[in-house]
């Protein structure tokens, strides 16, 4: 059983079949077809089943996911060990966001990398927190950025930023500057925030909705928009308020095209957190990456952070961007 094979039925999984495994791989169908029967001639088990025409996974096949990633991302750390010993500051990079991070700090720390390190190829993809944990587990990232830490024992993960959250307004908005002194007085309000889904550790509905019931308040009026920048462009028009962190409205809050309103009994935050697979290999250019992201949120006026590191480098830039 070698990586190679596991990384097949991985792609086979991944893509639904064997017809969308083979271009991906770009190899032939029976070829794809060979190494996935091999292997499960090797295991004993089959491996996936058809049902209603589509290729499932079996409960072997099920069972066997975790342990082939694992195996695929170490096949891949080590032949990204070699390369670091003929190369030091070279290779690729690969970074995975949740989407509302891939904002200014985010970009200028990306340009400033990609000066400094003009060897280093860096690759962004954006995703929700649960996928950023999912391409770091898999070895398709090598560093990631979410929100909260991932409780799962094969991850790594650093608290770099503590923002606080804060009510933003449009700027002609009655109390649009002001304070109150309590959120009850914010009850009767029309509310915006992402929808709750899985893995989606933006602020969504049911966090706005907690800050009221943890207070006996009960529901509020919302509308779930699954995109930040809708979200404020809403704002802006006066359809209503939403919960933000302060980096998120920065350009909007030194336009004037977004206000706030200071609440006294708010006390709502959320964390940023570095994610890396535990144990996995970091190339001399990911850990200068790494020191890079730590330095510039720890150096954020928004929040408190943990281990500012001295200043580092970084090269050319892909991105892959999925919606948020």
């Amino acid at each position: 059983m070698d990586s190679d094979a596991l990384n097949t039925f991985l792609v086979v999984h991944r893509k639904g079949g064997i017809s969308n495994a083979a271009k991906f791989l770009h190899r032939s169908q029976p070829a794809i077809s060979r190494r996935i029967a091999l292997l499960e001639q090797e295991l004993g088990v089959p491996l996936f089943e058809r049902v209603a025409g589509r290729t499932r996974l079996s409960e072997a096949g099920r069972v066997l996911i975790p342990y082939a990633e694992n195996a695929v991302a170490a096949a891949q750390d080590a032949e990204q060990a070699m390369r670091a010993l003929i190369k030091q500051n070279s290779g690729p990079v690969s970074l995975a966001v949740t989407g509302t991070l891939a904002d200014g700090r985010l970009s200028g720390i990306m340009k400033r990398f990609a000066k400094d390190n003009p060897g280093v190829t860096l690759a962004l993809r954006t995703a929700t927190s649960a996928e950023v944990s999912d391409l770091i587990r898999r070895g398709d990232a090598t560093i990631g950025l979410r929100y909260n830490a991932d409780r799962s024992g094969d991850l790594d993960c650093e608290l770099v930023l503590t923002e606080k959250l804060q009510v933003v307004c449009a700027p002609d908005h009655a109390l649009a500057g002001k304070r109150v002194r309590r959120l009850a007085e914010l009850r009767g309000e029309r509310w915006i925030a992402f929808p709750q889904m899985r893995g989606g550790h933006e602020i969504a509905a049911a966090h706005v909705f907690a800050l009221f019931l943890t207070q006996g308040l009960g529901e509020v009026e919302w509308t779930p928009v699954d995109s930040l920048t809708a979200q404020k462009r809403l704002v802006e028009s006066g359809f209503g308020l939403a919960l933000l962190a302060r980096s998120h409205v920065a350009e909007e809050l030194h336009a004037a095209s977004i206000s706030t309103i200071a609440v006294g009994d708010l006390a709502a935050s959320q964390d940023i957190v570095l994610v890396r697979r535990r144990g996995g290999f970091l190339s001399v250019a990911a850990q200068r990456l790494l020191e890079t992201v730590r330095r510039d949120y720890g150096a954020g006026d928004v929040a408190t952070a943990r281990g500012a590191k001295k200043k580092a480098p970084a090269g050319k830039i892909i991105a892959r961007r999925r919606p948020t």
